[in-house]
């Protein structure tokens, strides 16, 4: 049985016969593919870049582009639109896949989103010569790590706090969370600090449902209602605020459940250790009574504000005042 090819992330990605750029993550994938044109560039300047349209294709244009050329200069061929190949592509592209050509990278972009060239997938999965490159969209539990490793990059160092305020600002849209951490990295100096990025990004952080979810927690009534009322002044749905709420009390329902510290424990509940060190101070002002109210409140409110009441702001604004005077009692 064949030896399926290496799956790499985009910051792995290197020169191969045939590259298949895989996921749904777009702005991933083209990370894949602006490192893959600098290596090879860094090989050989005199490098060839031609790009085709499977969804487009026409037959014979892959092994006319692809051929040696009179010098011999490397080729990088780009396929876009894998997910519409044509059955001319398909046809070609498995043919070539039998011989390809020397100093030709072959680069497939297919997103996954149906099965259409399966065919071909396949042969390329178990291709000897080939390499996966996974561009499937991040989850929030990788958006951190993502973050640091934007940072890390970029030769900068950051605090926890720093990372988590990004993450909590920009966690809808990868392209935007790289872009702001590029933007706070080189806009500021000395170590990224939670402080330096909330007031870098004091518009855009401090209104987030977050920030909502810190003051509550902290039972700063105030505080809480101020902020919730920028976040909906901004833009801010409620239906996500709820989910906010919903997805900080059910780490706070985890953690309580479980003794002990360290990335160990971190790692089974499926958090970060500054998560599980925040919860545990949280936890503090808990009772199981009253972590258990919360939450049955919790699940109130997301039923208002999806359709139970007629306006979700007072209901999440209710909320958040039950929540933070217990919080604060």
């Amino acid at each position: 049985m064949a030896q399926g090819i290496p799956k790499i992330g985009w910051e792995q990605v290197s020169p191969a016969p045939v590259v298949l750029v895989f996921g749904k993550e777009s702005f991933l994938a083209d990370r894949a593919l602006q490192r893959l044109k600098s290596l090879l560039l860094m090989e050989d300047p005199e490098l060839e870049v031609s790009d085709l349209d499977a969804g487009q294709y026409t037959d014979g244009a892959l092994e006319l582009i692809a051929s040696p050329s009179l010098f011999d200069e490397p080729r990088l061929v780009r396929v876009s639109n894998g997910v519409k190949a044509t059955d001319a592509f398909i046809a070609d592209a498995l043919r070539y896949l039998q011989a390809p050509v020397d100093g030709t990278t072959l680069v497939i972009r297919h997103d996954g989103s149906t099965v259409r060239g399966k065919k071909l997938l396949d042969a390329i999965r178990s291709h000897p010569g080939a390499i996966e490159v996974v561009c499937q969209p991040l989850g929030r539990g990788d958006m951190v790590p993502f973050a640091r490793n934007e940072l890390r990059l970029l030769e900068r160092e950051a605090t926890p706090g720093a990372i988590a305020a990004l993450v909590d600002a920009f966690h809808s849209d990868i392209a935007e969370l790289a872009n702001a951490v590029r933007q706070v990295a080189l806009d500021t100096e000395g170590p990224v600090t939670e402080q330096v990025v909330r007031t870098y990004y004091a518009g855009r952080v401090e209104t987030t449902a977050f920030a909502v979810v810190d003051a509550v927690v902290a039972g700063d009534v105030a505080k809480a209602l101020v902020t919730l009322r920028q976040a909906i002044a901004t833009g801010a749905d409620p239906v996500p605020i709820v989910a906010a709420f919903a997805m900080r009390y059910r780490q706070l329902a985890k953690v309580s459940g479980v003794s002990g510290g360290g990335a160990q424990v971190a790692r089974q509940l499926g958090m970060q250790d500054w998560q599980l060190n925040n919860a545990r101070r949280d936890l503090r002002g808990f009772t199981d009574a009253s972590l258990c109210d919360a939450i049955e409140a919790i699940a109130h409110a997301d039923h208002a504000v999806k359709g139970a009441e007629r306006d979700p702001q007072h209901a999440v604004e209710r909320l958040v005042r039950q929540l933070a005077s217990r919080a604060a009692a």
